[in-house]
Parts: structure tokens; sequence; C-alpha cells
């Protein structure tokens, strides 16, 4: 008896040894997972390095990467700790975009945000890897951008702002507001380009149908180019005033503005920000929403969706404003109904 009580004993003592030696290593597992993952927290994450191509100025697209940079901090980026932004603006020098865009792919972006077609269309020649997000282009699948909307296909995906619909619409409210209308001189950027072509073929044979003569305006946007073009139009003798929808132009806004004022011609632009500056009336899409979802994009696309897999977006929000102050500057009386359609009037 006394020999088994011994032995007895024994077992239960090594049991015992082994039951300790299994929690301590179990301690010890969780201790070093813990370890680690504290030593990860404390490591800096990676910064994200993300491209803005944009033809137009820093300060005259300043409302616009606001909007941008507001709805990339709802979502949880903070520039300079988990993003930054390498900004490439072209100043209205078209020739300099595919320069700008071929400096992004060297500096290795994780992705590029471009305003408009013709910076897409830079972005695309310079990379075929690099996702890219369109914040404001006509027409993606015409130019030749996406394969289709819903499946764009590629390294190329974003906003559609469907601005070659628009601007027959534009033509449309200009003629019913200013009575007597004849001839409408349309300002364009110098040179051809996909945005001016697509804008033509709509706006054209629409000022046919309403029997009024359109007159293409060619311009540098810049001081001495903008005023020569309204000179041009008071030459031509026209009667009132259209803006292509550009960055360039967007920059130069308050100039162009002025310009409508001061040859007292009745003007109605692409977007609200124009009649923001004292312009006449403005129709078009809410371009601070679409760089707002813009931001949507480069967040999914950061955290790991593919451009391919992402349909493009169309604009969903439009708005017709009228400036009753620059109306009576240049004396014209906008007709009631004419009032009556308007999202917005300001007094």
């Amino acid at each position: 008896m006394r020999k088994n009580s011994g032995l007895i004993a024994q077992h239960s003592a090594l049991c015992w040894v082994e039951a300790m030696t299994t929690i301590l290593s179990f301690y010890l597992s969780i201790a070093i997972v813990l370890a680690g993952a504290i030593a990860d927290a404390q490591q800096p994450g990676k910064i994200f390095r993300i491209g803005f191509l944009d033809s137009g100025t820093a300060s005259g697209s300043a409302v616009l990467v606001e909007a941008f940079q507001q709805e990339l901090s709802k979502l949880g980026w903070i520039e300079g700790n988990n993003y930054a932004i390498e900004y490439r603006f072209a100043e209205g020098q078209p020739n300099r975009q595919p320069e700008f865009a071929a400096n992004l792919v060297r500096l290795k972006v994780d992705l590029i945000v471009v305003s408009a077609t013709p910076q897409a269309l830079a972005a695309k020649r310079a990379t075929t890897t690099i996702p890219i997000v369109m914040a404001n282009v006509g027409d993606p699948v015409g130019a030749g951008l996406v394969a289709s909307l819903a499946r764009p296909g590629g390294n190329v995906t974003g906003l559609a702002s469907l601005s070659p619909e628009l601007i027959t619409k534009r033509l449309e409210i200009l003629n019913d507001a200013v009575p007597k209308l004849t001839r409408v001189g349309f300002l364009r950027p110098s040179g051809r380009g996909i945005a001016q072509d697509s804008a033509m073929k709509g706006l054209a044979p629409a000022a046919q149908a309403l029997t009024l003569k359109l007159e293409e305006i060619e311009t540098q946007p810049d001081a001495k180019g903008l005023e020569s073009a309204f000179q041009t139009g008071k030459r031509k003798q026209v009667n009132a005033i259209m803006t292509l929808t550009t960055p360039r132009f967007f920059a130069e806004r308050k100039r162009i503005v002025e310009l409508a004022a001061k040859y007292r011609l009745p003007a109605i632009y692409p977007q609200k920000e124009f009649v923001d500056e004292g312009g006449l009336m403005s129709y078009g899409v809410d371009y601070t929403d679409l760089y707002r979802r813009a931001a949507g994009y480069v967040d999914k696309i950061l955290k790991g969706a593919k451009p391919a897999d992402l349909p493009v977006q169309q604009a969903t929000k439009f708005e017709f404003v009228v400036n009753l102050k620059a109306a009576k500057q240049i004396g014209l009386t906008i007709p009631n109904r004419v009032l009556e359609r308007a999202n917005k009037v300001v007094k």
C-alpha cells in the first residue's frame, strides 16, 4: 500500500507540473500576441500618395479641392497622417498635362484623381496599372476612357458629368431668358479636343432648331485672351454668351463674369460658382457634389477595391440659379416663367 501511495503521489506531482507548464505556455502565447499587436500599433501606418491632375489653377479649383478633402476627412482620411496629395495644376497650358501625368507615375503614387476629360486621357496614356478616378468627365465612354459605365474595365472609374447633354439645355434657357436673342457667342479654349467636339455636336443642331446663330469664339483663358474674346463677340454682334465646361474657364470665372458685365452681355454658365462671383445665370451639375463623390471612390480603391469593379456613376444633382442683381446691372428683365424654374434666385 505504501508503495502504491508513493506512486500515486509521484504521478499527481507530474500531472500538476504538466498542467502548470500548459497554463504558462498559454499565457506566454497570449503575451507574445499582445506584444506584437502593441508593437504594430506603435509603428506608423502607410501614407498613401494621391496624385491630383487639373488643367486649372490651385486658387481657381480650391472650392472643389476643399469639397474633396472634406469628404475624405469624413471617411477617416487625415492629410499628413494616412494620405498625402501631389498636386499638378497645368494653369491653362494643356501641353503640360502629359508631362504632369508621367511625373505622377514616376513618383509611384497609389492613385490619380483627374478633373476632366483631357487630364483623364493624359493619365490613362501614362499608366495602365495605377488607378485613375474621374471627378468630372462629360462622356467617359465616348472618350474611350471606359468600356461602359456599368463595367468600366481597366484602371479608370469615377464620375460622369453629362456635360454634352446639359449644354443644349443651357442654350434653351438663354433663349427663354433673353428677349429677341438672335446670335450667341460660344467661348471655348483654343485648340480642338474631345470635349469641344462633343459639345458642338449637340449645340449646333440645337441652335439651328431655335433659329439662333452660333458664333464660336476661341480664346486663351487669361486676361488678354478673354478680353479679346469679348471684343470679338461684340464685333460679331452677339447678344449673349455661353462658355464650355472646362477647369480652365472655371479657374477664370471671376474675370469672365466681370467681362460679361463690362460688355453688357447676358451669359449662362455651367457651374453655380460663376453666379457666386456675380454671374447672371448657371445651369448644370453640382460640381462640389461630384468631387465629394470622387472621394468615395478614392476611399474604396485605397482600401482594396479595383477600379474595373466600380461602375461609373452619373451626376444626380443639377441646379438652375439666377442672379437678379446681375440682370439689373445690364438692364435685363428675366421673364417670370424662367424665374419659376430656378432652384435659387439671388435678389
